[in-house]
């Protein structure tokens, strides 16, 4: 039977300092899609990774286990990749606010299904992927926390900070904007598909 996070902490900090390469290897590769979807660069991104795993590793022995090891490294590699962010200089198009009088309110229930779309599965994930990707750093940063780490709301409120409502809000808004990116480019391909047919 695998070790669990908390069997290899415990090693750790029982003096097995190299057994921490067994938790890298374990969530290296969401931590990186995570840090990737936010900094939009693979260099920064390794670069943060990094900074995270070294801070995570020094911080350690005051982790309580009050939640699991990956909310609390996710925290961390959020804080480290938002830190980058703060110090870009951009101008930002859109207001993330909660309380921006957006229509698309945190209360209203959301829709954890895609719609149904005339693509190949693989093809499928392949665009949601490509148009995460495209989406600012924190509705792409939302959405990799809920659909590719699989985290719940408040899983999600403990690695971002952000208050209960943001979170629902922001996912909310997130989620039809994927929604609306997908269906334009299936069914632009469809829409493609039967003007060539047309013209045989």
């Amino acid at each position: 039977m695998a070790d669990t996070d908390n069997d290899i902490i415990t090693r750790i900090l029982s003096g097995d300092q190299r057994a921490y390469a067994g938790l890298i290897d374990r969530h290296k590769d969401r931590a990186m899609t995570l840090a990737l979807r936010m900094l939009k660069n693979r260099s920064d991104a390794e670069e943060a990774l990094q900074d995270a795993f070294v801070r995570a590793f020094h911080a350690l022995p005051g982790f309580e286990r009050k939640s699991s090891f990956a909310t609390w490294f996710y925290r961390i590699v959020f804080n480290v990749c938002s830190t980058a962010l703060s110090k870009r200089v951009r101008v930002r198009v859109a207001s993330f606010d909660a309380d921006d009088g957006d229509p698309m309110k945190a209360g209203e229930p959301v829709s954890t299904d895609m719609p149904d779309i005339d693509c190949e599965r693989a093809e499928f994930q392949a665009i949601v992927r490509e148009e995460i990707d495209a989406m600012s750093e924190q509705y792409a940063a939302i959405l990799t926390l809920f659909f590719v780490q699989d985290m719940g709301y408040d899983e999600i409120t403990a690695v971002t900070g952000l208050p209960l409502g943001t979170v629902k809000n922001r996912l909310f808004r997130a989620r039809v904007l994927l929604q609306r990116a997908v269906v334009k480019r299936c069914g632009n391909r469809e829409h493609a598909g039967m003007e060539k047919e047309s013209e045989r």
